[in-house]
């Protein structure tokens, strides 16, 4: 699928994130925002009087975008609204780009990825810190350390969100944790198979649930991955994209979360290209690239789905105290996602998928 012209897209979603996208998507190159769309008809207004220019508005994106011609939707609803505004514009025939987490469960995540494969539309995830090039640093890093021997993560902050993060049950794992375990993906190139989680909330906290973790995940090579942290940590703060530890055998490599990665050891690292991305406009020229050549993105839905399949192991294992498999993870997911599903076409691609792990990391 390839276009000449610029991609119209509607935003959905007109809160403090769509604000952000809505100038993300107002200065990329060959893009066009057609119209904004939001359930309070006057903040979609609001946002979009903030453009200077004339951009229709309304309620409904997939009715926004047949009105204005617009062949993509950027989704950034709330999680809960993910499955079914995604749903809606896949089999309205648009592509779609939105906002991690791919949807609130494993199992509303793969009937999404199922409906991709029946609509034969794109849907990708912002998992936008993938796009860091340090990041991209600290992964070649490690690939010039040779055998890998394990990978941690601390993430410190004393951060204040009034509304429904601090009310969640597990908001460090459910609502940040996605980020580094879907860069830890990333650097490592390998899967979890397996996750042992202990969480707790401190005395002092100010959140209702359990805002401190610890995880240990085993991958794909037998490698460990490590992550541990606090949203109720006052004191020296971290970056908020954590302090990075890779360990090889011929050394490791070392990140701050704000600048350059640093290496230390024997080693002669190879010469790479810097990464030509960042953040959420990364994103949408990645998105965009996409759509023109036809190639996967990184972060498409299939490959984006065992990111939100670590986070739920982990809580499940925080709140049983046993090491859980992923493997039962979307094995359980999968069984949902049948029991669930209303669309007959969505449902016997589920149904025939020979193996979820298999199907969700094919192109990867």
């Amino acid at each position: 699928m390839t276009f000449a012209d610029p991609l119209k897209v509607v935003l959905v979603g007109a809160g403090g994130m769509g604000r952000a996208w809505r100038d993300i998507i107002e200065a990329a190159p060959d893009v066009e925002l057609a119209g904004i769309a939001d359930i309070d008809p006057a903040r979609a207004e609001a946002t979009a009087d903030a453009l200077g220019r004339p951009v229709p508005t309304g309620t409904d994106g997939v009715a926004l975008a047949a009105a204005t011609g617009a062949r993509a939707l950027v989704n950034v609803t709330v999680p809960e609204a993910h499955h079914p505004v995604t749903t809606a514009a896949l089999f309205a025939g648009l592509d779609v780009l939105g906002e991690k987490p791919v949807a609130p469960t494993v199992a509303e995540a793969l009937s999404l990825a199922a409906a991709s494969e029946v609509t034969g539309r794109l849907f990708m995830v912002s998992q936008s810190r993938r796009w860091n090039p340090q990041l991209f640093a600290l992964r070649a890093m490690a690939e010039d350390l040779g055998a890998v021997g394990g990978l941690t993560t601390e993430f410190f902050r004393a951060a204040h969100f009034p509304g429904f993060r601090e009310e969640m049950a597990h908001p460090l794992l459910v609502d940040m944790a996605i980020h580094p375990f879907d860069s830890a993906r990333f650097v490592l190139g390998a899967e979890p198979v397996a996750a042992y989680c202990e969480a707790h909330n401190p005395p002092w906290s100010w959140f209702a649930g359990d805002a401190a973790a610890t995880a240990v995940f085993e991958m794909t090579g037998g490698v460990r991955y490590t992550y541990t942290g606090s949203w109720c940590s006052p004191g020296r703060q971290t970056s908020w994209n954590g302090e990075w530890r890779f360990s090889g055998e011929k050394g490791s490599a070392h990140w701050d979360g704000d600048h350059d990665p640093v290496l230390e050891g024997d080693v002669d690292p190879a010469p790479r290209p810097a990464a030509p991305y960042s953040g959420i406009e990364g994103a949408l020229l990645v998105f965009t690239d996409a759509l023109r050549t036809g190639v996967p993105p990184m972060g498409e839905v299939h490959e984006n789905v065992m990111s939100l399949a670590m986070v739920e192991a982990a809580v499940r294992s925080a709140e049983t105290g046993q090491r859980v498999l992923i493997d039962d993870v979307l094995a359980d997911a999968h069984a949902e996602a049948l029991r669930t599903e209303t669309n007959p076409d969505v449902r016997d691609a589920l149904a025939g998928w020979p193996s979820v792990r298999g199907v969700l990391t094919a192109a990867s």
